[in-house]
C-alpha cells in the first residue's frame, strides 16, 4: 500500500515513532549496524564486505540526493520494527522498495515547495515535544538518554531536537501538499469497480485482523436521588453558610475547605479554575456569568446539591470562579426507590411506551450518561454491561442492573435494548466494500500523483541492491 510519510535521512530512522535506536538500544545501550543485501548474502561470516560505498547517492530527484546511507537506515528501522527478511532477495527488494518511497516523499515535499506550503511550526513543536516524551520514557535515566544519543551520532540535544523537527516538517509538507492538492480539485478520486473490490477482498483475506464481537444499546439511567428529608437538611447547611459569608466575605476559601463536599476543588479552597460557558451545568452558568468579580452569588441548586459562587476573575468568554457545594445524603432506602423506578420504566418500556418520553422524564443525562451506544466492542464494556447482555438477544429490553455512581457513592441502574449485535469473526465482503473501494480509490489517486510528479521532476536511481549481492556471491 502507497504511504507518504517521510523517511529519515543519514542515522535517523526518525519517524514519528520510536527511532530504531531507541527500540534496538535503549534496554542494551547499544545500536544494532545497518545490515545490507551484502552482508545478508555473506552470512557465514567468513570474509568482511569489500566494495560496499559507506555512504553514496542512491537517487537524484530534482536538485535534491537520497543518500544510500538513508536507505540503510530506513530499511534498518523497518527490520526493527518486524519486517521479516530471512534471504539476500528479500533484503533487496526491502531497500529498493525502501529507495523508491523515499524518492516519492522527496517529490511530494519539492511539489509543497512549488505550491507554497509551509509547515505548520506550532503543530511541529508541540509533536516534537510529545515524541521527545515519548522516547525520553524508554529509558531509565536522562544520562542513558544522553549517552544513547551520543552512541548514535548526536553531539548535542539540541542537534537531535534539530532533526527531529527537520523530519517532522517534511512529514507535515508532505501530508499538507496532498490535502491543498485536493482541496484545489488537483487530485481526483479514480472509479473503482466491484471486480476490483472483490479481487483487493479475495487477496488480502488472510491478512485482515479478525473483527472483534460489537454491540450497540440505547438506555436510560437512573440516578438514586435523594429524600425531601435530606434535600431540606443540605439546604439549611448551605443556608447557614451563606449568612457566614455574609458576615465573613473574606473567608470564602477557608469555608470551602472547612465544608465543601466537591473532592475536586475543596482543597483549593473551591477553586474551578478558568471556564468557558457551557461547561458547567446551566443552572450554575447561568449565576456564574451573571456575577462581578469579587461577587458572592446567591445559592444555587443543581443536580450535584447546592452551590454558593464567588467570582475571582472575568476575561472574554472566561469566568474563573469558586464554590462550596453541599450535597443531600443519600442512604439505602434511597437506592432501593431508585431500583423500584427502574423497574417499573422497564417495564412501561416493554409495554410500548415511547423511549424519548421515558427519557426526558427519568435519564440521568445531567450526570453525563450517553442515551446511545452505538456498535462498542463488547470486550471493552464495564464489567456490569458485560454480565447483563450474556446471552441477551438483538432488540431485547435488558432487566434493570447497577452501575457505580463515584460521585454520590450510590449506584445507579440502568435499563438497555440491545439495537446492534455483531459475533466475533472473519469480516465479510459487504462489511469491507466500502472501506477497500475508499482506501483503493486514494492509493491510486496518489499513484497518478506520484506518476505525474516523476514526469515533471528529473529523477535518477543510482543505487542498486542486487548489485551488492552479486559483487560478493560467487
Amino acid at each position: 500500500m502507497f504511504r507518504t510519510r517521510i523517511s529519515p535521512v543519514a542515522f535517523g530512522a526518525m519517524l514519528l515513532g520510536a527511532p530504531s535506536w531507541v527500540t534496538l538500544g535503549a534496554q542494551t545501550g547499544t545500536s544494532k549496524p545497518v545490515e545490507t543485501a551484502a552482508t545478508l548474502a555473506k552470512a557465514g561470516g567468513q570474509d568482511t564486505v569489500r566494495g560496499l560505498p559507506i555512504d553514496g547517492v542512491a537517487a537524484v530527484v530534482g536538485d535534491q540526493i537520497v543518500l544510500v546511507s538513508e536507505v540503510l537506515a530506513e530499511v534498518n528501522r523497518r527490520r526493527a520494527a518486524g519486517a521479516k527478511v530471512t534471504s539476500a532477495a528479500e533484503q533487496v527488494a526491502l531497500e529498493q522498495g525502501v529507495m523508491e518511497q523515499l524518492v516519492e516523499a522527496e517529490l511530494l515535499v519539492q511539489k509543497a515547495k512549488a505550491e507554497k506550503v509551509e509547515a505548520n511550526e506550532v503543530d511541529v513543536s508541540r509533536s516534537l515535544e510529545e515524541n521527545e516524551k515519548k522516547i525520553r520514557g524508554q529509558f531509565k535515566t536522562e544520562t542513558e538518554f544522553r549517552e544513547a544519543l551520543k552512541e548514535n551520532g548526536f553531539g548535542t540535544l539540541e542537534e537531535w531536537r534539530k532533526m527531529q523537527g527537520d523530519l517532522l516538517k517534511r512529514d507535515n509538507l508532505q501530508r499538507d501538499v496532498v490535502q491543498k492538492l485536493r482541496r484545489d480539485g488537483k487530485m481526483t478520486a479514480v472509479n473503482i469497480t466491484e471486480a476490483e473490490v472483490s479481487d483487493a477482498y479475495e487477496s488480502n483475506k488472510e491478512k485482515l485482523p479478525r473483527k472483534e464481537a460489537r454491540i450497540g444499546l440505547r438506555q436510560i439511567v437512573i440516578a438514586t436521588r435523594p429524600s425531601d428529608a435530606s434535600k431540606a437538611r443540605a439546604r439549611a447547611k448551605i443556608d447557614s453558610l451563606r449568612a457566614e459569608l455574609e458576615a465573613h466575605p473574606n473567608d470564602f476559601e477557608m469555608i470551602a475547605k472547612r465544608e465543601s463536599m466537591d473532592p475536586g476543588s475543596k482543597e483549593l479552597g473551591g477553586d474551578l479554575g478558568w471556564n468557558r460557558r457551557g461547561k458547567m451545568v446551566p443552572e450554575f452558568d447561568r449565576i456564574m456569568f451573571g456575577l462581578n468579580p469579587g461577587a458572592i452569588g446567591p445559592i444555587v441548586e443543581t443536580s450535584f446539591g447546592y452551590h454558593i459562587i464567588r467570582v475571582d476573575r472575568v476575561q472574554p468568554a472566561e469566568v474563573k470562579a469558586r464554590h462550596i457545594l453541599i450535597r443531600p445524603t443519600l442512604d439505602s432506602a434511597d437506592e432501593a426507590k431508585a431500583r423500584e423506578l427502574a423497574d417499573d420504566v422497564a417495564k412501561a418500556w416493554r409495554a410500548g411506551a415511547s423511549l424519548d418520553s421515558l427519557s426526558v422524564k427519568y435519564h440521568d443525562e445531567a450526570g453525563g450518561e450517553e442515551k446511545t451506544i452505538p456498535e462498542f466492542p463488547r470486550s471493552e464494556l464495564p464489567e456490569a454491561y458485560r454480565n447483563a447482555i450474556e446471552g441477551k438477544k438483538l432488540n431485547e429490553i435488558l432487566d434493570p442492573f447497577a452501575i457505580a455512581d463515584a460521585q454520590a457513592g450510590k449506584n445507579k441502574y440502568v435499563i438497555a435494548q440491545i439495537t446492534f449485535l455483531d459475533e466475533a469473526g472473519e469480516y465479510t465482503l459487504a462489511e469491507m466494500r466500502d472501506r477497500i473501494r475508499s482506501q483503493l480509490s486514494e492509493e491510486r489517486s496518489m499513484r497518478r500523483l506520484i506518476d505525474t510528479l516523476k514526469k515533471q521532476t528529473y529523477v535518477s536511481m543510482r543505487y542498486d541492491p542486487s548489485k551488492q549481492v552479486s559483487a560478493v556471491v560467487p
